[in-house]
């Protein structure tokens, strides 16, 4: 698997502020939008293709002030994708074209990582003052520390198996922040969502919204708690894992 598989995010953040002309922080409701794109399995070159595209449409209708977020892209993007599907069909299967060019992760990079994040775990449970949460949070840096401890050749032999597991963990720690949570921080979370979404929601479809609105409240649950994302499209190369709050 090529480097870009897992520079996915720093890629899309990347391109977006060069396309902007300058550095933007990256808001946590745009981290949403690359996360559904991420979730939906939506190719590097048609999320660049999409920007693109809306900065096209953007700069044709001569507006002053430059795009401030990626939730304008949002329809673009599923434009693009709505194309090379169109384009693929009735063509014959070809073998995947490597994407980019770089290091692959070594066993070593992984291992760190996974341990990396079964410590923020540890540190996380100790501070939960929740029975429930410690238990989740404590079973999973256990699960993270079993994957660590696999010989090497079992780590990186299928990167894409190693990533549904993390998928899975990640989803299960999720779900016991959310039965956690009181109900009245949730609807203020949907309240902060559905005003971020507020001028680009009837450009875009239930389904996106929905994956970018489910995103928004992992994201923000992760960060109360110090949960590491434990995805490995968060592990850039040669660098060290970011922290929740980082993301």
């Amino acid at each position: 698997m090529a480097y870009n598989y897992f520079t996915y995010y720093t890629e899309i953040e990347e391109y977006f502020c060069q396309k902007r002309g300058a550095h933007l922080l990256v808001s946590t409701l745009d981290w949403a939008v690359i996360e559904s794109w991420q979730k939906a399995g939506v190719p590097l070159e048609i999320v660049l293709k999409g920007i693109d595209r809306a900065f096209e449409k953007y700069d044709a209708k001569r507006r002053g002030r430059p795009i401030k977020s990626l939730l304008y892209c949002v329809d673009t993007v599923a434009q693009v994708a709505d194309e090379a599907k169109e384009a693929a069909a009735g063509r014959p299967p070809q073998a995947d074209a490597p994407r980019g060019h770089g290091p692959a992760y070594s066993a070593a990079d992984i291992a760190r990582y996974l341990g990396a994040n079964a410590a923020a775990l540890r540190l996380a449970a100790a501070q939960a003052g929740k029975p429930a949460l410690a238990q989740a949070f404590t079973e999973t840096a256990e699960a993270l520390d079993a994957l660590a401890a696999q010989p090497s050749t079992a780590v990186t032999k299928n990167l894409e198996d190693l990533e549904r597991h993390l998928t899975v963990f990640e989803e299960k720690l999720l779900a016991a922040l959310t039965q956690a949570a009181p109900a009245a921080e949730l609807v203020e979370l949907r309240r902060e969502v559905e005003r971020g979404l507020a001028p680009y929601r009837r450009k875009m479809k239930a389904e996106q919204l929905a994956l970018i609105e489910n995103q928004f409240l992992q994201k923000k649950l992760f960060e109360r708690y110090r949960l590491p994302r434990l995805s490995l499209f968060y592990l850039p190369a040669g660098a060290p894992p970011p922290a929740a709050e980082e993301r």
